[in-house]
């Protein structure tokens, strides 16, 4: 006979403004777990984004977008971990970048913390594809340390079906950098902080090889018709990439746990 599957007793409901873990008091951290024990962490990156473009578009786009879901879902949000994995732009001035291991060991520091007051579903959402790996390892360590944990690493796009993404790249994967789709977002979002006077596309090419940004792209572009982006595209496509990822938030703090996982303690 299978065993009983457990009923998760989580239910996100819409709060209209973002739970942000910071703004509130260890009483209030304590509720908040035993009633839902989930929580997204944005992470983000200080980089070159082109000429145009401000150094903490990752980081902006990720946390704004996560602070939305927030409030779509009531599921909290920690601080914006706002330094990444960004060596691969290379030598473009202002680039601050930490290295994979430091992400990993800092991040898993934070898993540790959020676990230790009674968090046990966890969501990095990233804005920097070079992110990704680390963040992979950091939480398969949680996974691998604690029998009463679920993970997912994303960024605010997963939820999109990839070929929707409109900004103008055909190439590339990884490569696709201040381009149509973040200028446009940008704009939505914070368009004093665009300057698309200075917008300069770069026409992206096949490769079967990843490169440094600025082996590849002498403005630290990559895509084309960037000076065409607006923000009409721009709060269309951030609307959409907070719709799907609020709809797959909801759904999975409410998806059941396997039979033979252990029941969250919180």
């Amino acid at each position: 006979m299978s065993e009983p599957q457990v009923v998760l007793r989580q239910d996100p409901q819409p709060t209209g403004r973002p739970i942000r873990w910071e703004e509130l008091t260890y009483p209030a951290i304590a509720e908040l777990v035993d009633r839902i024990n989930a929580i997204m962490i944005p992470v983000g990156a200080v980089e070159q984004h082109g000429p145009h473009l401000p150094l903490n578009v990752d980081t902006l786009i990720t946390t704004a977008v996560t602070e939305a879901v927030s409030a779509a879902t009531g599921v909290p949000l920690t601080p914006p971990l706002s330094f990444g994995v960004s060596g691969s732009h290379g030598a473009f001035p202002g680039n601050i970048t930490i290295q994979p291991e430091t992400m990993i060991a800092y991040v898993h520091d934070v898993l540790e913390s959020l676990y230790a007051s009674g968090v046990r579903q966890f969501i990095t959402v990233s804005g920097h594809i070079w992110n990704h790996g680390a963040l992979d390892v950091a939480l398969e360590k949680l996974r691998v340390a604690h029998d009463d944990v679920r993970v997912r690493a994303i960024a605010y796009v997963t939820m999109y079906p990839g070929p929707e993404v409109d900004g103008r790249v055909t190439y590339g994967r990884g490569l696709m950098h201040a381009n149509y789709f973040e200028t446009s977002v940008m704009l939505h979002l914070r368009p004093d902080l665009v300057h698309l006077e200075r917008a300069t596309s770069h026409l992206d090419v096949d490769s079967f090889w990843d490169y440094r940004m600025d082996q590849v792209s002498e403005v630290g572009v990559w895509g084309r018709d960037v000076h065409l982006a607006t923000a009409e595209h721009g709060k269309d496509e951030f609307e959409r990439c907070v719709r799907t990822t609020a709809e797959a938030v909801a759904a999975a703090v409410r998806e059941p746990w396997p039979s033979r996982t252990h029941r969250p303690t919180s």
